[in-house]
């Protein structure tokens, strides 16, 4: 059984890798705009101020998108909300594609942002639903992973389109994301549902028959059905005998639980969530990722075609670390690398609102500091990619009991795009007003506290079952909360 559950289950890693190509889509609309807003506005003579508008709105719709999300997949299920998330990038790419102006280019952008909050929410929560525990946090990060991927797509299309004329160049790095979007959602038809949500709506059979696929041995699969029934009963969704299930709480007792009279268990659950959510983007990666160029313009480059090669190594730096974090987060655990993440962050950010300073105040392009501006990115790229980039999303979709885990991923998604919002909306304005190295030492700031949360909060979750993290919650939180003879491993 054991030696079974070791082993990773080569249809549940195909689920997973098709489920997350949606945030391939994603990370390719946040990575091109990067550079794609250089040719925009000097194409559509808009001012700063818009820019921010067009970058930012993106994580402010997806809010809408997250909080629709989550509910969306309880009644649909998971598969049909990747199908959506699918149609809605569809459109929105198409439009900016288009993009005859800036009133049109922002509503393209707006819709693409509600597929963002669709697409952040489903993703991690279907891969850990069909996942071992033993390999959930590798197949929970394949969407983190693909996000990276599709940012690398994103900057690698900004220098490759940015040849061409002014007009065509970057309608075509938004509005070649269309074509992905409609062979995902072709693709996803292909899939099974989670065995989690079958469960959930009482049709048990289908569930049965999904867990004989995606695990390596009948006996695996009939212990994790047991395990999940186990949970619905426990959540008042009680499965019978018989395989009817007994009437699940309404929308209103839902949300009651979570925020009115949230049990000492969801209180925990929820602040953690949240936390870690937060400080993902209050630790400023979508300043560096978003406003790369400029960054790097800031820092002394200033030819266009070394400003976009400079972006592209953002996306190289990403995507490796994170390919690197994939294999070391079920090895490794969930806690060293969020505390390790922190605190590289915050020397690699100290050191590049150093450097930024330094330039700003030399009154030319000297080249030392330029360096260290661009080594420090790459190594604040990399610390974050190794633990907060993909530990955010494997964290939160494995935490929530099974009856809130829809809504409450959604929560922390609307957490997750307000923040992001924040920052991705401000950042031109808040370097004009306490300077681009002073904008970096704050996130600095915030990465301390991020490192404080960590420690003091999160307990370890690797080789847990989504069932017995549950448990392990009920006990509190903390780093001492980690007692291994107290729950039974899966």
């Amino acid at each position: 059984m054991e030696e079974d559950e070791g082993k990773l289950n080569k249809f549940a890693f195909c689920c997973a890798l098709v489920a997350s190509i949606i945030s391939i889509i994603f990370g390719y609309d946040t990575g091109v705009m990067s550079g794609a807003q250089i040719f925009i506005q000097e194409d559509l003579k808009i001012n700063d101020t818009q820019i921010e508008v067009l970058a930012g709105i993106l994580n402010f719709c997806a809010l809408i998108g997250s909080l629709a999300a989550g509910r969306t997949s309880d009644y649909v299920g998971r598969r049909y909300t990747i199908v959506l998330a699918s149609l809605l990038f569809f459109l929105g790419s198409v439009l900016m594609g288009y993009g005859p102006n800036y009133p049109v280019l922002l509503v393209g952008r707006c819709i693409a942002g509600v597929g963002v909050g669709f697409a952040l929410m489903i993703a991690p929560v279907y891969s850990a639903e069909i996942s071992s525990a033993a390999h959930r946090g590798f197949l929970t990060s394949l969407p983190e992973l693909c996000i990276s991927f599709g940012i690398l797509l994103g900057y690698v299309s900004n220098y490759l389109f940015g040849k061409l004329a002014l007009r065509l160049s970057w309608r075509l790095m938004l509005g070649v994301a269309a074509i992905p979007s409609v062979v995902l959602a072709v693709g996803v038809l292909k899939m099974p549902e989670s065995p989690r949500w079958l469960v959930l709506c009482g049709r048990l059979e289908e569930a049965k028959k999904v867990l004989v696929l995606v695990c390596n041995s009948k006996q695996e699969a009939e212990a994790r059905y047991e395990k999940i029934v186990s949970a619905v009963d426990s959540n008042a969704n009680g499965v019978h005998d018989s395989g009817t299930v007994v009437k699940s709480r309404t929308e209103a007792e839902l949300w009651k639980e979570l925020f009115i009279k949230p049990s000492p268990t969801v209180l925990r659950i929820l602040i953690a969530a949240i936390g870690i959510h937060f400080f993902e983007h209050a630790m400023g990666i979508e300043a560096v990722i978003l406003y790369s160029s400029r960054i790097f313009k800031k820092a002394g480059v200033v030819n266009k075609n070394k400003l976009l090669l400079c972006t592209v190594g953002v996306g190289l730096t990403k995507t490796l670390f994170i390919l690197v974090a994939t294999f070391m987060l079920d090895k490794v655990g969930r806690r060293p690398l969020l505390l390790t993440s922190a605190a590289g962050a915050v020397v690699s950010l100290t050191t590049l609102g150093t450097a930024l300073t330094v330039v700003e105040h030399s009154g030319g392009r000297p080249i030392r500091p330029l360096v260290v501006s661009i080594v420090a990115t790459y190594v604040y790229i990399a610390f974050f990619s190794i633990g907060m980039s993909p530990l955010t999303w494997v964290y939160t979709s494995e935490i929530w009991p099974l009856h809130l885990r829809g809504l409450g991923a959604g929560i922390g998604v609307a957490v997750n795009r307000l923040t992001n919002a924040t920052v991705s909306m401000t950042f031109i304005s808040l370097y004009k007003a306490i300077t681009i190295g002073g904008a970096f030492f704050l996130f600095a700031g915030f990465c301390i506290l991020a490192f404080l949360f960590f420690y003091f909060w999160l307990p370890e979750t690797k080789g847990k079952s989504l069932e017995e993290i549950e448990m392990l919650f009920s006990r509190g939180s903390g780093p001492n909360n980690n007692h291994d003879a107290e729950v039974e491993f899966t």
